[in-house]
């Protein structure tokens, strides 16, 4: 029997969990040579701002032992563009797509939000929060509890109700948990975690930052375990709450591994970089791992690793039971 690989952000039924996490599949055209993007569970679009932006100067990436260093800038054509030439795209192919939308204030967010609130093809909306807020001496809004719950709150009020809000949350804080719940007591209905934490590089052969900016966000493997962390922690103290974890996902593995600790669906990111057939080559690891071990859906395998051991046990002896029952009867 095939599992149910069905996911849900909050009231949305995606077929799969496996999304793209934002930013690294631009937004369709990219990826489209290499896989369906009609088959993924849903597409992330990189982060679109109000105005066009070109981003910062280059180098802008890094590769650094098991990952990626970016300072890209969020690049990019502004809303407008996005509205006349990239979503239509996505919607006449019938593409889930979430649209990454990123600002400088809370007005910019909220404005943005109008923008989507009418627009065709638009599945969900996550909110890039890991934004400096210029009004606010540069503070950023994911590390910022009050600021962070302002946005949500914002673009909540703005979009149409049954366009649900996910709020993108930043692993370099005091407290994630904190953090989590002011977001969703402000009206996110789902989290995604996490986005790139801060990192940098010096070349010690030019004896220069690596990047142009300086410092720039990590992503790849090396984070995979601050990504687990923070799923666990937050579905700990929200078990409620529908969780999109990503961050170093390469392999069916990764993405169960982040299913146990809590997450109900999956973002794959920088091994799109390299490998852009990952997402259907990891959602059929994915079954086959969760059949292996006797799992019918995949939202019986969200936060198991949360349940003390002999639950565990005994739920593997009751699928081991139901198995012996169904050969026996043949």
């Amino acid at each position: 029997m095939p599992v149910d690989m069905r996911a849900y952000l909050a009231h949305v039924e995606l077929p799969n969990p496996i999304l793209t996490a934002a930013g690294c599949a631009g937004t369709g055209r990219e990826l489209a040579p290499f896989a369906d993007v009609t088959r993924l569970g849903a597409l992330t679009t990189r982060s679109i701002t109000m105005a066009p932006r070109a981003g910062r100067p280059t180098p802008r990436m890094a590769e650094t032992p098991s990952g990626l260093l970016t300072s890209v800038g969020l690049q990019g054509p502004g809303v407008d563009a996005f509205l006349a030439r990239e979503l239509p795209w996505l919607a006449e192919r019938g593409t889930r797509t979430v649209v990454s939308i990123a600002g400088g204030s809370v007005a910019e967010y909220t404005a943005l939000a109008r923008r989507l609130a009418d627009a065709p093809g638009v599945t969900a909306v996550e909110i890039n929060l890991s934004c400096p807020n210029v009004e606010d001496r540069g503070r950023v809004f994911a590390r910022d509890a009050v600021a962070a719950a302002e946005v949500v709150a914002s673009v909540r009020a703005a979009l149409r109700y049954d366009v649900p809000v996910v709020a993108k949350l930043a692993p370099d804080v005091a407290d994630v948990v904190a953090i989590a719940r002011a977001c969703v007591d402000s009206g996110a209905d789902a989290l995604a975690m996490i986005n790139t934490p801060i990192g940098m590089s010096v070349d010690v052969d030019t004896m220069r930052p690596v990047l142009a900016a300086g410092a720039g966000g990590l992503s790849g493997p090396a984070i995979r375990p601050l990504a687990v962390r923070c799923v666990w922690q937050v579905h700990a103290a929200l078990p409620g709450v529908p969780l999109v974890g990503m961050g170093g996902v390469t392999s069916g593995r990764d993405a169960l591994e982040l299913v146990l600790a809590g997450a109900c669906a999956v973002a794959v990111g920088t091994t799109l970089f390299h490998d852009p057939y990952a997402c259907p080559r990891i959602l059929r690891e994915l079954e086959e791992l969760l059949q292996e071990r006797g799992f019918d859906r995949l939202a019986d395998a969200v936060g198991v690793a949360h349940r003390p051991a002999q639950a565990r046990v005994d739920s593997s002896r009751t699928d081991a039971s139901k198995i012996d029952l169904e050969e026996s009867s043949l």
